[in-house]
């Protein structure tokens, strides 16, 4: 037979999905997939049943519908401070791996070159190779993750076409300054790229840290498409509903694009999640308010067994780096003996760390938790990892 496509040579299941299958074989936690599995609320799910009780069944607007738009519309302006001009800059995706999808395809061409900080989110990086974009890597190192503007600067030439920026950060929790956004904006003016920001950890914040859209700063909004989702705020990740805020012209391009893709995201749910816009602000204190007690939860369990902890300031994710347990426990030689050990002694599943490097060595120290679970479900798994590698 003839060989399958070239851009799926290098293809292979993540190591994320991997875990969660080795999970379901020994009744296992996992803290690895970002799954999200608290409840979706009520009036969202209210929304969505009235939508279907009432045929609102057929195709949307491949933009999305009216009123979801414009309530994005309004939370762009105002949350975010982003300087949307209407609803023609806002779009519906089907989740907002959609949305970058349609962004990849409509602003890249085969051989131009992306800037990706390390450590990464995979999708982005999987889904930018299979487009054929050529990949220059920023590596950031904790505790802080501080980024290296010149190191940024050396590797833009005229290759060069976008930034990726992901604020608050999957796997690391930074989120970004002001000032490094202000840099960002200086360089994409300066070099006449595009900026992709993925903001869809925007309302988990902690320690006092302000979400902040590159779009929002003076300058950027022409070069900047903003992509979120509602599948992290709203505990709804298999309902794949995402957006994409950005200059009229070139949402239009990529609104052909999903259509072409997509056809629209899922109507009745479409409705339901507009719903959302209705709640009470309290919705967003709250929920912080409860990711900060499962950070805390988490980052203290991991560092009492003798992880180093860089706490996340944001997103519900922590990079953790094992190499202190070495010395104590047999399994911890790498980042995939490591994820496999906790699976088998503690029945724990978490991503391993060369998931978010180009080079698989520089992740082998660490893993990755993710703490958005039911807090009793957290304790029990915090009560696994403590049991099965005391503290010292």
């Amino acid at each position: 037979m003839k060989p399958l496509a070239e851009r799926t040579a290098e293809l292979k299941q993540s190591n994320i999905r991997a875990i969660t299958l080795m999970l379901q074989g020994v009744d296992g936690i996992n803290l690895g997939q970002g799954i999200c599995d608290m409840p979706t609320p009520d009036p969202i799910k209210r929304g969505a049943h009235e939508a279907i009780d009432g045929d609102q069944s057929i195709y949307s607007y491949y933009g999305g519908i009216q009123p979801l738009r414009e309530a994005l519309l309004e939370k762009a302006r105002t949350y975010n401070r982003i300087p949307a001009r209407g609803v023609d800059d806002i779009m519906v995706t089907v989740g907002s791996t959609g949305a970058f999808v349609a962004t990849m395809f409509t602003l890249l061409d085969p051989g131009d070159e992306v800037i990706v900080f390390e450590p990464y989110y995979g999708y982005h990086c999987n889904l930018l190779t299979v487009m054929g974009a050529h990949l220059k890597f920023v590596r950031t190192e904790a505790p802080d993750w501080a980024i290296d503007f010149d190191t940024v600067e050396s590797l833009i030439t005229d290759r060069t076409k976008a930034i990726i920026v992901t604020t608050p950060n999957n796997p690391t929790g930074k989120v970004w300054s002001r000032d490094e956004l202000e840099r960002i904006r200086d360089l994409i003016v300066e070099n006449d790229l595009y900026a992709i920001t993925d903001e869809i950890y925007e309302y988990m914040l902690y320690d006092g840290h302000e979400h902040i859209s590159l779009a929002s700063i003076e300058g950027a909004y022409d070069r900047t498409i903003t992509l979120s989702g509602f599948s992290k705020t709203y505990n709804m990740t298999g309902w794949r509903l995402g957006y994409a805020v950005g200059p009229e012209a070139i949402i239009a391009k990529m609104g052909l694009l999903s259509d072409l893709i997509y056809i629209c995201a899922p109507t009745p749910l479409q409705h339901g999640v507009a719903e959302a816009f209705e709640m009470s602000s309290t919705y967003f204190t709250e929920m912080a308010a409860a990711y900060d007690r499962k950070r805390t939860l988490m980052c203290t369990t991991l560092e009492e067994i003798g992880f180093k902890v860089p706490w996340p300031e944001g997103s519900y994710y922590v990079l953790a780096d094992f190499s202190p347990l070495r010395d104590r426990f047999e399994g911890f030689e790498d980042d995939m003996t490591a994820s496999r050990t906790l699976v088998e002694k503690a029945g724990i599943g978490t991503v391993a760390g060369r998931s978010f490097f180009a080079d698989d060595a520089d992740g082998d120290s660490c893993l990755r938790f993710c703490f958005a679970k039911e807090y009793p479900i957290l304790e029990e798994a915090c009560r696994r990892l403590k049991a099965a590698f005391p503290p010292a």
